[in-house]
């Protein structure tokens, strides 16, 4: 649905996952003009389906994007595939260059997601949203009651563990390069959660299924998947550019510091979705959370306007 851009917007949103989807779906049904930029595919693409979401349990990643722009088409939101080189702020809104093209905007959201910076181990990046899994919730009832392997840091472990005890029994924790307290490792055992703690070379598969771990001396532990603890990253800079924090700490550190409804430290500008500190990463909260920063950016466009 790329097509002539407008000089100016109500609002533009960046990034067509299931927030920018949301974001722009809201602001158009409030009879606002809106420019919707997507620069491709999003953190779930290598998932083969989306869970936990409801009336779209099973649907994959590529069809919600595709259901999501059929259902942007009887509104007045424009749609370009095309990526944002760079953002600026104005006294009143944006101006934002999109390849070769200038657009100005009254408010901006930015629904550009995180990078999953997964363990340097070979065969995470092949396998990962296949076998290298980040959430039970998403993936997990297709492999429940079948063995698991998981790796965490000290401080998630026990917590981890125990979510993931939820799905299976049979539970195995590897080590890594990470050293285990005595209380924890004392914790494991009365669980019945198995310890490896040989180096891992890598983590395997066959054809599309994933098999299990490769520790350094040759020896493999099957499995069904193994679930890591990921550290994020911001897809994309512009955030940052505009003055927004990066959270520092925690299970958070990597994300943009945000208020409740996407609301930023930036006038007018919003975010929505797994780039933002205030929600949760999932797809069901991601389109939740577009739905809020679109109310809140349309709420500040009709005070502006009572005010004038």
């Amino acid at each position: 649905m790329s097509g002539k851009l407008r000089k100016s917007y109500d609002a533009v949103v960046i990034g067509g996952g299931p927030a920018g989807l949301s974001a722009a779906l809201v602001l158009g049904r409030a009879c606002r003009e809106v420019l919707l930029v997507d620069a491709g595919a999003g953190r779930n693409a290598p998932a083969t389906a989306i869970h936990g979401f409801l009336g779209h349990d099973g649907t994959s990643p590529s069809e919600l994007r595709r259901i999501g722009r059929a259902q942007l088409q009887p509104y007045d939101v424009d749609v370009q595939d095309a990526t944002v080189t760079s953002v600026k702020k104005l006294d009143a809104g944006f101006e934002i260059a999109i390849d070769q093209a200038i657009v100005q905007c009254r408010t901006l959201i930015l629904a550009t997601g995180i990078a999953d910076k997964l363990p340097e181990i070979p065969g995470a990046k092949v396998w990962w949203g296949r076998g290298v899994l980040l959430c039970p919730y998403c993936h997990g009832w297709e492999i429940r009651n079948q063995p698991w392997a998981f790796m965490a840091p000290t401080k998630q472990l026990i917590d981890r563990a125990t979510m993931l005890l939820g799905w299976t029994k049979d539970l195995t924790y590897l080590c890594g390069d990470v050293q285990l307290p005595p209380d924890q490792r004392r914790w494991l055992t009365e669980h019945a959660i198995a310890i490896r703690e040989e180096p891992i070379v890598a983590f395997e598969g066959v054809e599309e299924r994933f098999t299990g771990v490769t520790f350094a001396q040759g020896e493999r532990l099957d499995c069904a998947a193994v679930f890591v603890a990921s550290r994020f990253s911001q897809q994309s800079p512009l955030a940052v550019q505009l003055g927004c924090e990066v959270e520092a700490e925690g299970h958070i550190a990597g994300m943009i510091k945000t208020e409740l409804n996407g609301v930023t430290s930036v006038a007018g500008l919003f975010i929505a979705g797994d780039a933002a500190s205030a929600g949760a990463t999932s797809v069901a909260s991601a389109a939740s959370e577009g739905m809020m920063a679109a109310v809140s950016a349309n709420m500040t466009m009709l005070k502006a306007e009572a005010a004038l």
